[in-house]
Parts: C-alpha cells; structure tokens; sequence
C-alpha cells in the first residue's frame, strides 16, 4: 500500500515508460530515476587506477519533474555513448551539467561517499559530500541510510548520521529490491 513508488535500474532506463504506466494505473505515483555509475575522475578515460574495480561508483537519482527526467535521459544516454567502460557512466562534470531537476541520494555501499568511509578516509568522503551539497543544493541531495544486516552497512551509516548533521542535510532510508519473486533471481 505505497502511496509512491520508484524506478532506479542499474545504469539504464528501459523499464520506466511501462513502470510508469502500470503505476499510474494502479494509482501509486511513479517515480522516474536511475542508480547511474559514476565514473571516479573523467568519464572518457578508459583505465583504472589500481587495476581492480575502481572505474565507478553508484549514484542514484530522481527526476524530480520532467526538467529531471530530460536531464537523467541526457544522462544515461551519455553515459553509454561517451563514459561506456564496464559500465555506462557518467561523471561529476556531467551531472553538474545536467542537474537540474534531480535529487540524488548518495547511495550504497558501491557509492563514493561509503567507499570512502569504509576505507577509513573521512576527509575525502566530506570533500565528495561538500560536492554534492553545493552543486545539486541541499534541498536535492539525500544521505542514504540502508540495512541489510551488513555490519559495514551500520558503520557507513553511522558517519553518514553525523556528516548529515555536519553539513546540514537531510536522510533517506531506502531498501534494496532487485527482484520481488524468488524465480526472478536468474533474470537479475
């Protein structure tokens, strides 16, 4: 009994014409968005720095209104034409570009902002979270709080509670639904 319910495919946006429809038909708002792969420096470069799985970070993000919903098309389109390595993806040069009507919430534990705080470096995890603040606004750029039972989950979201209060923004809990059907699970 969701008032509300939201779209956010890894790196495409291919379900949301008959997510929306079957949405609205079922009376639950659609909500448009995408969990986009942010490449970690410029989306055309094609190489990692380490040699292992550092050529993108999760992002997610909302279409707010259909400004949002061009610019998370434009998005997704560049990303799999200009940024496609592993991954569609995009970077923060694009996004800055292409902000306008978007939320974005910082993401799981695939994200820049955990990763950084699971590898201990807080600095670079409140220079990525001021990044965010000032370039979508405070009022479009969400904390991610999730539990899964992971106990690096609980650590992340610890820092994410006090970097929230520190920098002044607000929290999201969400969930992860990949599938709904356990006879799903091999088409994921």
């Amino acid at each position: 009994k969701f008032p509300a319910l939201a779209i956010t495919d890894h790196g495409a946006m291919y379900g949301v014409i008959d997510f929306y429809k079957a949405a609205r038909e079922a009376g639950i708002k659609p909500i448009i968005g995408c969990e986009v792969y942010v490449a970690p420096g410029s989306r055309f470069e094609k190489k990692t720095a380490t040699g292992g799985r550092d050529v993108y970070h999760h992002l997610v993000l909302l279409a707010r209104d259909y400004a949002g919903y061009k610019n998370l098309i434009k998005l997704v389109t560049a990303a799999h034409l200009e940024g496609f390595y592993y991954k569609p993806r995009i970077d923060k040069e694009l996004l800055a570009a292409h902000k306008e009507g978007l939320i974005a919430l910082s993401g799981c534990l695939a994200s820049e902002i955990p990763d950084w705080i699971l590898k201990d470096q807080l600095d670079r995890a409140r220079e990525a979270v001021d990044w965010f603040k000032q370039t979508l606004g405070a009022e479009h750029f969400y904390l991610e709080l999730q539990n899964h039972g992971m106990p690096e989950e609980a650590r992340v979201n610890r820092h994410l509670i006090a970097l929230a209060r520190e920098f002044g923004l607000k929290l999201v809990a969400t969930n992860d639904v990949h599938y709904i059907e356990k006879s799903h699970s091999h088409a994921h």
